[in-house]
C-alpha cells in the first residue's frame, strides 16, 4: 500500500490534474479515469487501454469481476492528494490516450454526428457526448480552441459514454465542411427562425451521412461560420414562455430527435 503524499506516483496522477493538466496528457498521452462507474465502463471498453488503477480499502469490488495486472492500493490521504475532487470515490485508473481521426469515422455508414464549435463548459462537453451516446450518435466532434475532452472533469460528466462513442477532436470547420463533402453529409445547425422545423429536418436526414452542428454557449455560431459549413437551419418548436435553451438541452433534444426519426 501507498502510504506516502511524497510517492511518484501522487506526483504522477496530480500532474494530469489542474493547470499543468493540458500540457501532461497532450505529452504523456495518458488521462485520468475517476470513480468505479466510469473505470468499470473503461475496463469493460475495447476503445481504451488501462495501464494502472489506484485503490483504497473496500473499493476495487465495487468494479466487479476483472484481470488487470498494475493494481495499487493507496491509503485515504493519498488517494486525496492524488485527485482534484472533494470527496473522492475510492477508485481512479491511469488510461492510454488512443485518438480517433475523421477516417475512422468515414467508414460509419449513415453516420449520425454532432460537430461543436468551441465549446468551453467541462460539464457541457461532457453531457452531450452522453447524449450521443444515449441517442446512438456515431460520434462527437470539437472544433479547435474547444474544453480539452480529456480533462477530468469531461471525463467524469461523461459517466463512461466517452468510452463507447467515438470523439474527436481539434477539428475546424473547414475540415468538417471537407469532411461532410467527402461522405456525401448534409450539414444542420439549430437557428430560432430557422428555415425547416427539426423534425422534418430528422426525417428527410434519416438513414444518411448528416452532421449536426451547435455552436459556443455564449457566441452561438457565428454567421460566417455558419457559411462556411454551408449549414441547413432548423428551428426546435417550443410551445413555453422560454426563448431559447442553453446549448447542452438544446443538442440533446436534436440528437433525440434524429434518433427517433430512425424508428
Amino acid at each position: 500500500m501507498i502510504t506516502s503524499l511524497h510517492s511518484p506516483h501522487v506526483e504522477a496522477v496530480k500532474a494530469l490534474f489542474g493547470s499543468r493538466g493540458v500540457k501532461e496528457r497532450r505529452e504523456r498521452s495518458q488521462f485520468v479515469v475517476e470513480g468505479p462507474t466510469n473505470v468499470k465502463a473503461a475496463l469493460d471498453s475495447k476503445n481504451v487501454t488501462i495501464e494502472s488503477i489506484y485503490y483504497t480499502q473496500g473499493n476495487l469490488e465495487r468494479l466487479g469481476s476483472f484481470v488487470h495486472d498494475n493494481l495499487i492500493e493507496v491509503s485515504e490521504q493519498v488517494m486525496k492528494a492524488m485527485t482534484d475532487t472533494v470527496t473522492p470515490q475510492g477508485v481512479l485508473a491511469l488510461a492510454k490516450l488512443h485518438r480517433t481521426s475523421l477516417s475512422d469515422i468515414s467508414k460509419i455508414p449513415g453516420a449520425k454526428i454532432a460537430y461543436f464549435w468551441q465549446i468551453q463548459d467541462p460539464g457541457n462537453a461532457g453531457t452531450v457526448i452522453r447524449a450521443a451516446d444515449a441517442f446512438g450518435f456515431d460520434a462527437v466532434i470539437f472544433s479547435d480552441n474547444s474544453v480539452d475532452i480529456y480533462s477530468p472533469k469531461v471525463i467524469r460528466s461523461t459517466a463512461g459514454s466517452i468510452f463507447e462513442i467515438k470523439v474527436v477532436e481539434e477539428v475546424s470547420t473547414s475540415d468538417i465542411k471537407s469532411f461532410s463533402e467527402s461522405i456525401n453529409a448534409s450539414i444542420f445547425t439549430t437557428k430560432a427562425d430557422g428555415d425547416e422545423i427539426l423534425q422534418r429536418a430528422a426525417k428527410s436526414a434519416s438513414g444518411k451521412p448528416s452532421i449536426w452542428v451547435f455552436g459556443n454557449e455564449a457566441r452561438g455560431l457565428p454567421n460566417d461560420v455558419e457559411k462556411v459549413l454551408g449549414a441547413s437551419t432548423v428551428s426546435i418548436p417550443m410551445s413555453g414562455k422560454a426563448e431559447s435553451l442553453n446549448l447542452a438541452t438544446a443538442a440533446s433534444v436534436v440528437m433525440y430527435a434524429v434518433s427517433n426519426a430512425d424508428k
